[in-house]
């Protein structure tokens, strides 16, 4: 086991979830929950998501242990709706204050969730992320989650998960289900 007692990380790694399936946030979720078993904390930023979930109430049960933030709007940017100048706004006011927390020494774990389809949109430049990647304190761990991941962002990662999708109940149209997907 590579931490000491004091809740403190030893040397911080960057993480990398993405894939075109589900579980992207949620192993994200289930890395703070285990690390807030053992003391440490957890800042989240949420790109591109502004919605009531069940991890925003969560987070809210938990903290300081784990502190979760939303940087977006409730209409989904993708191929329908591409991003604008005020989701780009919100994205580089939402990567400020994730850069802040990250360099503050108050979180050992920070999770930008999504920040990969915000880079992929074009409301994140990929210069940002690889300049929050290179900026990452020693004791923290960084993850960052979402579709599609640059070749050049996976390179910059230690750890790299794809979730990829076998079989969804989507495809039925089954609906988000709150406490499963929401």
């Amino acid at each position: 086991m590579q931490d000491d007692a004091s809740g403190k990380l030893g040397k911080g790694y960057v993480h990398v979830y993405t894939g075109t399936s589900k579980g992207k946030t949620t192993a994200a979720l289930g890395l703070a929950f285990r690390a807030m078993g053992h003391g440490l904390r957890t800042y989240m930023g949420q790109f591109m998501k502004d919605a009531p979930s069940g991890e925003l109430e969560a987070a809210r049960r938990v903290q300081p242990y784990i502190v979760l933030e939303q940087y977006g709007r409730s209409s989904p940017i993708g191929e329908r709706r591409p991003g604008d100048a005020a989701d780009i706004a919100l994205a580089r006011d939402g990567l400020a204050k994730l850069k802040r927390a990250m360099l503050s020494g108050d979180y050992n774990i920070i999770v930008c969730d999504e920040i990969i389809t915000a880079e992929h949109f074009g409301i994140l430049e990929l210069g940002d992320v690889l300049n929050l990647i290179s900026s990452k304190p020693d004791g923290v761990e960084l993850v960052l989650t979402g579709r599609n991941a640059s070749p050049v962002v996976t390179a910059a990662a230690d750890l790299v998960t794809e979730m990829k999708e076998v079989k969804h109940y989507y495809s039925r149209g089954v609906p988000a289900r709150r406490g499963i997907e929401v």
